[in-house]
């Protein structure tokens, strides 16, 4: 009898190992598969994220051409062109600069007796979606006022717009002379004469800003 059962428990055993083999191959095959399509996936995903710095590098604003009248007294004014490539209107409320004590946003109109003054903007400056809004002698302008030093042709400032959602937009504006049409403000001040006037703030009618008290 145990002639007999020993061929019969050999081929069982036979089978046995042989399934348990077939089993761990098979789930080789499945798990090498799955990797495989986890790591495609990812991939994939990876490759088809946007590049956070790429958007980080992408402005809501722009300032086309940025300048700055060069002076050796204390307050100018900046111009350009400002740029808003996006699909909703933004709003600059305030502007700030390292070589100025304060910025503000200005407009120019017409007083009594056909005078110009200038005063600050009231809301600031909207920039229409994909439009442009102008920086420019005789209209809106960005003032720096109370300079902590001359500005020379050829310089760089730093100017920071401020927008109404908080964030902020820095431009950098090359200091050159004044070479635009000859502008007469309240006050005497020439926008076109190089010297640019500020001395005697109490002349110049700046709407209802006045510095007379920093002199």
């Amino acid at each position: 009898m145990k002639l007999n059962q020993t061929p019969t428990l050999r081929a069982r055993t036979a089978l046995v190992g042989g399934a348990a083999a077939l089993a761990l191959v098979l789930s080789a095959c499945g798990s090498d598969s799955s990797g495989d399509a986890t790591g495609s996936s990812s991939a994939d995903a990876s490759a088809g994220a946007p590049d956070a710095a790429d958007a980080a590098d992408t402005a809501a604003l722009s300032v086309t051409d940025p300048w700055v009248k060069a002076t050796d007294d204390d307050m100018t004014a900046m111009f350009g062109t400002i740029v808003n490539d996006t699909d909703a209107d933004i709003t600059v409320v305030g502007a700030t600069s390292d070589v100025a004590g304060t910025v503000e946003l200005h407009e120019v109109v017409a007083g009594d007796g056909g005078a110009m003054l200038m005063q600050p903007k009231e809301g600031g400056f909207t920039v229409p979606a994909g439009g442009t809004h102008a920086l420019e002698a005789g209209g809106d302008h960005v003032m720096l006022m109370d300079l902590t030093g001359p500005l020379e042709a050829g310089q760089d400032v730093t100017v920071t717009l401020e927008l109404a959602d908080g964030s902020t937009q820095d431009v950098t504006a090359v200091v050159k002379p004044f070479t635009g049409a000859d502008e007469e403000y309240a006050g005497g001040m020439d926008m076109g004469d190089e010297d640019m006037d500020h001395g005697d703030h109490e002349d110049m009618d700046h709407g209802d800003h006045d510095h007379s008290e920093d002199q």
